[in-house]
């Protein structure tokens, strides 16, 4: 049948994932850092996400599709609940149970040194006009990436100013804003974004991009993706 259905520009598609929350259905995921479409069926063609993307990534075509399916609709999001993942499709309280080999620290080498080197580090917390900011490079963490890199400190925060938040649980209006202002304030050298692997921990190198743009200046970004089992993969 022809009807209206999403359409996901890959091109404009930043993976930033504040569509995934919006679409009440469940239709949208993120993979592969890209917005999909998980199933035709389960895309009613109300165009509820379409306000959600910032890059205009998001647009209704009438097309030769299969039907809405409600019933199966539910059923899917019965199973995203049941295993335990958010009804919107995103993976980010999902539970994994991680296996360490016993011995994979090795308790006879001397503590790493912590190379944090200011307080406070919460985005929310830190003023534009801290003078650690000023000429630095600034890492911009998400919160749960320090748990889940093991070289954390070695590899990304040493020689960095930091400051950390979270896309999904915080207001990212307000940490565009409070980053816009950093930039503006200080003369940074470069950003380097650090997220989880999960779709809507992509949205912090969406809101550093944002800060970016506002405060009118180019600075190089960096942006990093952490997996749930300590590994690091360029974005770029």
């Amino acid at each position: 049948m022809k009807r209206l259905i999403i359409k996901i520009d890959e091109e404009k598609c930043t993976g930033c994932a504040l569509c995934v929350p919006s679409c009440a259905e469940g239709a949208l995921q993120i993979v592969d850092g890209k917005a999909r479409l998980v199933s035709e069926t389960y895309c009613d063609g109300l165009g509820a996400c379409l306000g959600a993307c910032p890059e205009g990534a998001l647009t209704l075509e009438e097309k030769e599709a299969q039907p809405f399916d409600a019933e199966a609709t539910e059923a899917y999001l019965a199973s995203l609940k049941t295993e335990d993942t958010m009804a919107c499709g995103c993976p980010s309280s999902s539970k994994r149970v991680l296996e360490r080999p016993v011995d994979s620290l090795d308790e006879s080498s001397p503590p790493a040194s912590s190379q944090l080197a200011h307080w406070p580090v919460q985005l929310r917390l830190v003023s534009p006009q801290a003078p650690f900011l000023r000429g630095s490079d600034l890492l911009v963490a998400a919160d749960c990436v320090p748990f889940a890199y093991a070289d954390f400190h070695r590899n990304l925060l040493k020689g960095h100013s930091l400051v950390i938040g979270c896309p999904k649980l915080d207001d990212s209006e307000a940490y565009i804003k409070k980053l816009a202002s950093i930039i503006t304030l200080n003369n940074l050298r470069s950003i380097t974004v650090a997220h989880m692997e999960v779709g809507c921990c992509f949205g912090l190198t969406y809101i550093v991009r944002e800060a970016v743009k506002q405060s009118g200046t180019k600075i190089p970004v960096r942006s990093l993706t952490v997996s749930v089992n300590g590994s690091v993969e360029d974005d770029d």
